[in-house]
């Protein structure tokens, strides 16, 4: 709680969205942190019913609420036409909101504008090891860090109901998508490409659509803020680099699940690629939690070598490798891209019991370094 209590630190008396998608926990973390607020849930029939009507009810009510503790709408990308009353009170009557949802694609389509920048943006992930006690590396890369799928003593079957209630018919639903077969095959085939180079040609090939359309259907995971993608850095290099962006699942679970990839074992394949999605999933919601300014990519040769994550401007190479003990042939794609660049920090990132050094290259457990991460002795 306290690390996502902490995105809010800036927000003052602002006005925020709170963007997240489902069973992040947003409407949890609103609730023990906003008490006794004017709480409008747009996701119950009856009140989504009322203001869809008639959105003008927003102002009457707001006006007759004691105007010193901010407003909380629920779910607001299912009725655009309320940001229209939700700017004017803001602007006539310094009215403040809390406006959460799951994306804000579908007002941004409906050519509703997100208040002119009038509000601030901030984005709920699933969660980290921090906000999590004695917390179960193997259950995390299994059934991934949506809180009520870790928690759960039947989590398959949660995965199951939010792969087809939410990914598969929520989303078609607000993307308008016309061929619900195709796109339903995309979410599995991109399921594959999890963690890796994205080749539009041949997804478009297995889904039985053409590469544009495959680009508009990663447009709707990344606007939907289901997926995203992990560029490629390019900053002048000797070497031919791959170009191409990683493609990333926001949760691990997700991923899992459209794999099929069964019971996740350590020393299989299946965990090594988990595990480095999981690592990424940390280092994503640590420079956006903190509202750090470095970048994420990756770097791969066209002969091969390869670094996971640079973060910032080759401040740090990342290596995730799950080995309990990592050796020469696990530092190749480091000093490769440090013969290349000015590196302050080499670090893989490993199942080693204890941290050690050979050379200048830090080989870290990977509980010592997300400690190190959220300490900010990473990179800040």
């Amino acid at each position: 709680m306290y690390i996502r209590s902490q995105i809010f630190k800036d927000s003052g008396k602002e006005s925020f969205f709170l963007w997240g998608a489902r069973q992040t926990g947003k409407s949890t973390l609103l609730g023990n942190l906003y008490k006794n607020h004017l709480y409008i849930d747009l996701l119950l029939s009856d009140v989504f019913e009322r203001y869809h009507r008639n959105p003008e009810l927003l102002r009457e009510v707001v006006l007759a609420w004691d105007g010193s503790l901010p407003v909380i709408i629920d779910e607001i990308q299912r009725i655009p036409a309320l940001l229209h009353e939700v700017q004017w009170l803001m602007v006539n009557t310094g009215a403040k909101f809390i406006l959460s949802g799951s994306s804000p694609r579908k007002i941004i389509k409906s050519g509703t504008n997100l208040l002119g920048g009038r509000a601030l943006r901030y984005e709920l992930y699933p969660l980290i090891k921090k906000e999590i006690p004695d917390f179960d590396l193997l259950r995390a890369l299994n059934y991934g860090l949506l809180p009520r799928h870790y928690l759960s003593e039947r989590p398959k079957i949660l995965l199951s109901a939010y792969i087809g209630s939410y990914l598969q018919d929520e989303i078609i639903a607000e993307a308008k998508i016309r061929n619900i077969g195709s796109f339903t095959r995309f979410l599995e085939i991109a399921a594959f490409s999890n963690g890796e180079i994205v080749n539009y040609s041949n997804i478009a090939s297995e889904c039985g659509v053409s590469p544009p359309t495959v680009r508009e259907y990663f447009q709707i995971l990344e606007d939907t803020l289901i997926g995203r993608f992990v560029p490629s850095f390019q900053k002048k290099p000797k070497r031919r680099i791959i170009q191409s962006p990683r493609f990333y699942y926001f949760d691990v679970g997700i991923a899992n699940y459209l794999l099929k990839r069964g019971n996740i074992l350590p020393g299989s394949e299946t965990f090594g690629k988990a595990f480095e999605h999981y690592i990424y999933h940390e280092i994503y919601a640590h420079q956006h939690y903190t509202q750090s300014d470095y970048t994420i990519s990756y770097w791969r040769t066209t002969s091969g070598l390869e670094v996971d994550f640079i973060l910032g401007d080759h401040e740090v190479a990342l290596e995730v490798k799950a080995t309990p003990n990592a050796s020469a042939r696990h530092l190749k794609g480091l000093k490769s891209f440090a013969d290349e660049y000015t590196v302050k920090r080499k670090i893989l990132v490993t199942l080693d019991p204890l941290p050690r050094k050979t050379g200048d290259i830090e080989i870290l457990p990977w509980s010592r370094f997300l400690e190190l991460l959220w300490e900010g002795e990473i990179i800040t």
